[in-house]
């Protein structure tokens, strides 16, 4: 039938009479090829986390790429022109796939583009008869990898990439033979030998692999971290719709008790389920901070069971912020105007909210923070301090009165969710701050100034006590006059003295204790003859926070994660639940709110801008390398290594400083460049004259004259022998040069194939000769 269609004749003649391509014969590079694009998709499975799930591609790509690599093999030298129909139209089906899923996950392409990938590799590996066929799935496969890379979060995809390696350097050599024509080697049971395979040889592709690990970390320690996200397209889940209304004052954490209903309303609406309560002598529940929350009971006992809650990835180092409080209850806190807040709608075509915040004097810096949630979390969404933009998947989210933002109660912060927030974080500026004024607008001193009456007297007489004291320790410091100055010593005394320890497990408050009063003065509930004071960390922050206010400093209990651990191989903060903590935050008029932390252990202020994160990984490398030395050899390395970034600081600062700092500058790095020449020159030659020593005395002279003529640029070719490099001299040198190479070389020869014992000291003699006659021959080629 197809024949007496003309159209269809002439493209079955065509296509007969076009050339079988050149098929790739060997089986070892194909399945090894194989092997690298299973590598690749088991990676973007095991980077998206999903691995054995519904959703996991790997569960039907690997077997049939397996199945279309095999039906390749055995269909390699025929042309196949059905298979390469139905992979077209496989293909197409794989575009509109592709088109429909992009709709859902528009925001972030990765995994989808991977997926497309995927999908047209498994229709290529039915058709592979060419070694560039077989380039192609080799490039799928680094992409694939490359993708993975950028998605993961864990380390589980480093095993992946150094079997990607392990794999992909025997496949580098294989491809190098095929396309020098030499024939394909046979997989065979016993052992290949070097003499078999110069190429191929075991001992050659381990060395090689160890190397290239090396040289990669080596690279990866020392490459500069620089701020990222230079294109503002962010992560972000899929869309997240909730039915019913939103209620932003409705704090949604599990790990509390639930009250009923008329609570919920009024207190912000607690979990149910947990061990938490609000009020009164209680256990923590040990699978979510109870710090997280409308109003929080400090007279709760117990430790949290460690978690990983989320993984952040961010511009600088930094404090998670969740919620605030104002409102000091005696034994907890709680926020007093919970009702107040209010709701921040985003477009529908877009996936940000613009977050109000308060103008500051101070110089900021933009901060883009990525979050993954891998564990349920309450409906409080950290960021860092002064967040502007929120890219989140709802329609919908609530922002307090202390700044902090809420997700629909209906959603909460449930795991798998990725978001992302851009802060302008403030600089701390010690002296500009120290400066501020003490004049504090009505709103901030109606709220932040409170204090029970019952024990306002009794800590503002130890405060002004403690403030005091200092004077006296060092007479000769300034007095501290500035709400800054008293806000950093308090925090600094707290930290550091011994009657105020970290408790394991403090007594519970009794009935109407104060928990400030306590961690002062001691628990009612101590044991007999025992005064017990400090508490939990939380305490510290809590006893801060009301002895600022008690000396008219404004001051508020602030919750939030640490930055957890970071991984410098995929750049993540790991954040678990027993990072979570609260911190004192201080209000200075014009700059705004700023942190401080008593909490033992702690650095005084939470990492932030300030910390500069461009070698981070080097800088994490040099303190897991200076826990192994001795004290004595970190403490000097430590100096030498301060000492020369200060000297590297002082040297660029010049070219800031004018014109003689400018000239200044380049004379020091001419001079220096000058010195390393020198010494690089001076060590070349000593590394020289030390392998001439180690070399018998023969050879070393025949090595000197040759390394002279070769400076002269008459270099010995590898393939001459030495008297017909000896001979080919003469035609370049005078008869007593050349006489002194014939005779150097005669005799070189002799010891080295002959076995005759040279006559040394004649060979030295006429080196120096052909040295003298050299050197007065440039001399007078020079004159001239």
């Amino acid at each position: 039938m197809a024949t007496s269609i003309p159209i269809l004749s002439q493209i079955r003649q065509r296509i007969a009479a076009m050339p079988k391509p050149e098929p790739e014969n060997s089986l070892l590079l194909r399945v090894l090829v194989q092997a690298l694009v299973i590598v690749g998709i088991l990676a973007t499975d095991v980077a998206g986390e999903t691995f054995g799930t519904e959703e996991s591609v790997s569960v039907w790509a690997v077997p049939l790429s397996i199945v279309g690599g095999a039906w390749s093999w055995y269909r390699r030298r025929d042309r196949n022109i059905p298979t390469q129909f139905g992979i077209a139209l496989g293909m197409l089906a794989a575009l509109a796939f592709f088109l429909w899923r992009l709709r859902e996950e528009f925001n972030d392409t990765r995994l989808v583009l991977a997926g497309l990938l995927i999908h047209l590799q498994v229709l290529h590996s039915f058709d592979l008869p060419r070694r560039k066929d077989l380039g192609y799935s080799i490039a799928i496969g680094l992409i694939l990898l490359g993708v993975a890379a950028t998605v993961s979060q864990t380390m589980a995809f480093a095993p992946l990439l150094l079997l990607f390696l392990a794999i992909a350097l025997p496949v580098l050599l294989l491809d190098y033979r095929s396309r020098l024509g030499l024939k394909p080697l046979k997989i065979k049971y016993q052992r290949l030998k070097a003499k078999d395979s110069p190429l191929f040889n075991l001992k050659f592709l381990i060395v090689n692999f160890i190397v290239i690990i090396a040289l990669g970390l080596t690279i990866f320690a020392f490459l500069p971290r620089l701020p990222g996200y230079q294109i503002r397209t962010f992560p972000i889940s899929s869309p997240i719709e909730f039915t019913g209304p939103f209620d932003g004052s409705n704090v949604v954490n599990p790990g509390y008790r639930n009250r009923g209903r008329n609570n919920q309303n009024q207190r912000g609406g607690t979990g149910s389920g947990g061990r938490n309560v609000e009020d009164g002598p209680g256990e923590l529940d040990p699978t979510f901070y109870y710090g997280f929350n409308t109003k929080i009971n400090q007279n709760l006992r117990g430790q949290l069971e460690p978690a990983v809650v989320m993984r952040v990835r961010s511009q600088a180092e930094g404090f998670w912020r969740v919620l605030g409080f104002d409102r000091y209850t005696g034994q907890g806190w709680e926020i007093s105007r919970n009702d107040k807040t209010f709701k921040v709608d985003r477009p529908w075509w877009s996936y940000r909210f613009y977050i109000p915040t308060l103008p500051t004097a101070n110089r900021t810096k933009e901060v883009i923070q990525s979050y993954t949630i891998v564990s349920d979390l309450p409906n409080l969404i950290p960021a860092m301090a002064q967040a502007q933009e929120l890219y989140f998947p709802t329609q919908q989210v609530a922002v307090d009165t202390e700044g902090a933002l809420r997700s629909p109660p209906q959603v909460g912060l449930p795991a798998g969710v990725t978001y992302s927030v851009v802060s302008n974080v403030p600089y701390r500026d010690r002296s500009l701050l120290g400066k501020a004024s003490t004049k504090y607008p009505k709103a901030i001193q109606e709220y932040y100034l409170q204090v029970p009456p019952q024990i306002k007297e009794k800590v503002r007489k130890i405060t002004e006590e403690i403030l005091a004291n200092k004077n006296k320790v060092a007479k000769d410091s300034k007095p501290l006059t500035s709400a800054y100055e008293k806000a950093l010593y308090l925090t600094q005394y707290l930290k550091q003295h011994p009657n105020y320890k970290l408790q394991k497990e403090p007594p519970f408050l009794a009935a109407g204790e104060d928990l400030v009063e306590a961690f002062l003065f001691g628990y009612k509930n101590s044991p007999p003859g025992e005064k017990i004071t400090g508490g939990y960390p939380d305490h510290f922050s809590t006893v801060l926070t009301i002895m600022l206010r008690s000396i008219g400093i404004p001051a508020r209990l602030v919750g939030g994660f640490g930055s957890g651990e970071f991984n410098p191989f995929t750049g993540y903060y790991v954040v678990r639940n027993t990072d979570a903590y609260l911190i004192t935050e201080v209000y200075f008029p014009k700059y705004g709110w700023f942190a401080f932390d008593p909490i033992p252990g702690h650095p005084l202020f939470p990492p932030s801008v300030e910390e500069d994160q461009t070698f981070s990984v080097l800088k994490q490398f040099w303190q897991w390398v200076a826990g192994w030395l001795p004290t004595p050899v970190s403490n000097f390395l430590g100096a030498a290594i301060a000492w020369l970034i200060n000297a590297i600081a002082w040297f660029v600062a010049l070219f800031a400083q004018g014109w003689i700092g400018l000239f200044t500058g380049i004379a020091i790095a001419i001079a220096l460049a000058f010195c390393l020449w020198f010494a690089w020159d001076r060590w070349r030659l000593w590394q020289y004259r030390r392998g001439l020593e180690k070399l018998p005395p023969m050879e070393s002279i025949y090595r000197q004259m040759l390394d002279i003529l070769a400076d002269l640029g008459y270099r010995k070719h590898p393939a001459q022998t030495p008297l017909e490099y000896a001979r080919s001299s003469r035609q370049h040198h005078d008869i007593e040069s050349g006489d002194a190479i014939d005779e150097i070389s005669q005799a070189y020869v002799r010891w080295r194939y002959g076995g005759e014992f040279p006559n040394v000291e004649r060979s030295r003699q006429r080196l120096q000769q052909l040295k003298k006659q050299i050197l007065a021959s440039r001399k007078k080629n020079f004159f001239r």
